[in-house]
């Protein structure tokens, strides 16, 4: 299995820079610059690593601009730093860290995670980071080339899909072959799985923090207890479905392993492994299938409207359901709903209420006792 990448011992991997000129422009617009500032910089990235990309040449720039005011902001706080990427991640950590950690999302919520490419400004946050958690199993490789330019030293980037799950368990499909490399990385809509990242979280924190362990094991026990009335609250909606009828079509391929271990079966995704939207034959084959399996319904995503399924909804007759949430966490930052638990609840009925089936024991999972999370969330 992987293990916590050490910023110091990282690799890079630099790409080549086209346009020094263009880019002084930029950096000049952002930050505005005089023109013998802007040179003075360049000459100390691009003179001292040529070969420095645009976008993390400018990430570069953005944290040492933004250095001195991340350092004043933080000023007296010793909490550890922690970054995470998506956001149903960043509220795993945040569960376990609790008030003892700084927790900051990087990844935008509604935005796709497999082509990210971070903001300038996700260097301050990773400057200052004692720790990255990312998903990992290749799912935000921009990312981690960037924090790999600019966390500190000491900084570690840790991967909690590859440290949870071994390669004999991974799940390659029709959005992730073999061939491309990379694994299905959606382990989180998989409660033991994203409760098995909890545990990654919680031992990592444990380490860094050895004051705050026992904290971030109360904090474990009180979210793998909530896990633990989600899966009993799931399982009691998805025996109401008729097993012919357990079969998911989904917009975004996010619900394999979750299907292997509820009963489920993944019949396709609509967004293939290039992330662009099928051809009109591999449209033909889906409408073909649908009709085939005679599925209820088939799931779109409430941020990413699918034209296809519609359309295939349309053509077959099928119920198009365009509400599940991805990683985009329902209500707003600070409610006890924009959380994993309450993104993984509203998915899950939704699917079960389209799939026929009666979601009324998802309804009554209660959400009142959770923790209010304190992470912060770009939006």
């Amino acid at each position: 299995m992987a293990s916590p990448v050490s910023i110091r011992d990282a690799r890079q991997r630099p790409t080549s820079i086209s346009a020094r000129a263009d880019l002084h422009e930029v950096v000049r617009f952002m930050y505005g610059l005089t023109a013998t500032g802007t040179h003075l910089l360049a000459m100390i990235f691009f003179d001292a690593n040529p070969s420095l990309s645009v976008a993390i040449a400018l990430a570069l720039l953005a944290a040492v601009l933004a250095g001195c005011g991340a350092s004043d902001r933080y000023a007296g706080d010793n909490r550890l730093s922690v970054v995470a990427t998506v956001a149903p991640i960043t509220s795993i950590v945040a569960q376990i860290g609790g008030d003892r950690v700084r927790v900051s999302g990087l990844i935008p919520e509604g935005a796709n995670s497999h082509t990210y490419e971070p903001r300038p400004s996700s260097a301050e946050a990773l400057s200052a980071a004692d720790v990255l958690y990312i998903n990992g199993l290749g799912l935000e490789d921009p990312t981690v080339r960037l924090a790999r330019q600019v966390m500190p030293e000491q900084g570690a980037i840790v991967p909690l899909g590859n440290l949870t799950l071994p390669r004999s368990r991974w799940i390659y499909d029709f959005s992730f072959p073999r061939s491309g490399g990379k694994p299905n990385p959606h382990l989180w809509t998989d409660p033991p799985l994203a409760l098995a990242y909890a545990r990654e979280v919680r031992d990592d924190l444990g380490r860094r923090d050895s004051a705050g362990r026992n904290h971030y094991a109360a904090n474990y026990r009180r979210f793998a207890s909530s896990v633990g009335r989600l899966d009993r609250a799931a399982r009691t909606a998805f025996a109401t479905i008729d097993p012919s009828d357990r079969k998911l079509l989904t917009y975004h391929d996010g619900y394999a392993y979750f299907a292997r271990d509820y009963g489920f079966r993944v019949i396709g995704a609509i967004q293939a492994s290039d992330f662009e939207d099928p051809t009109p034959r591999e449209v033909a084959a889906l409408i073909d299938q649908v009709r085939a399996e005679q599925v209820p319904a088939i799931f779109g995503s409430e941020v990413f409207p699918s034209p296809v399924l519609a359309q295939i909804g349309r053509e077959t007759g099928v119920r198009y359901v365009d509400r599940l949430r991805d990683d985009d966490l329902p209500g707003r930052p600070g409610e006890r709903r924009h959380s994993w638990l309450g993104l993984m609840r509203f998915n899950y009925a939704a699917i079960v209420t389209a799939l026929n089936g009666d979601a009324a024991a998802l309804d009554r999972l209660s959400l009142a006792a959770e923790p209010r999370d304190l992470a912060s969330y770009p939006q």
